[in-house]
């Protein structure tokens, strides 16, 4: 049984009324389905899945993440974008926000990492598509540089779509 595709995320948060306005406001999730005051399903806009992440509050008690401190746990999960020109977007609204924490070029992939209002850590990226990912591009570059959104744009177009041939069907 071959695992095709992640389906959702479940995440515990504190405030559920506060995470469902920064997933909502600011990366652009919408509401598919509440049980009030204690979880909400969320689907990505450019989603047809029935969620793509749930929220459930456990309360102001709960202590932050240690995952990755002192427990193991989850890192970070990634969020993929369309076109650059929505990274930047997304990029400025992480940033107005106050949430952005990093960003990075991973010659494929085109990463913003923030946290959200619980601490957790997650990814919005672009991915180059198949076709333009070449031997020239790949071969001897390293794994992590600094991010130059207006070069990758240049080079790339701001509405090129990503990840075709990888995450999307070519």
């Amino acid at each position: 049984m071959p695992v095709q595709r992640l389906n959702h995320a479940v995440l515990y948060v504190r405030d559920l009324a506060r995470s469902l306005a920064f997933y909502r406001d600011v990366l652009g999730f919408r509401v598919t389905n509440e049980i009030p005051g204690t979880a909400v399903f969320l689907q990505a806009e450019g989603s047809t899945n029935d969620h793509d992440l749930g929220l459930f509050q456990v309360g102001p008690g709960a202590r932050p993440s240690e995952a990755g401190r002192r427990t193991v746990g989850l890192y970070h999960l990634a969020w993929e974008v369309d076109t650059l020109a929505e990274l930047a977007r997304v990029r400025a609204e992480l940033d107005r926000v106050g949430a952005l924490t990093g960003a990075a070029d991973h010659v494929t992939t085109k990463a913003l990492y923030a946290r959200d209002p619980d601490g957790l850590e997650f990814e919005v990226s672009w991915l180059v598509p198949a076709a333009l990912i070449t031997p020239e591009l790949t071969e001897g570059a390293p794994l992590t540089a600094p991010l130059d959104l207006d070069r990758d744009t240049a080079r790339y177009g701001a509405s090129t779509r990503g990840g075709v041939g990888v995450s999307v069907p070519a």
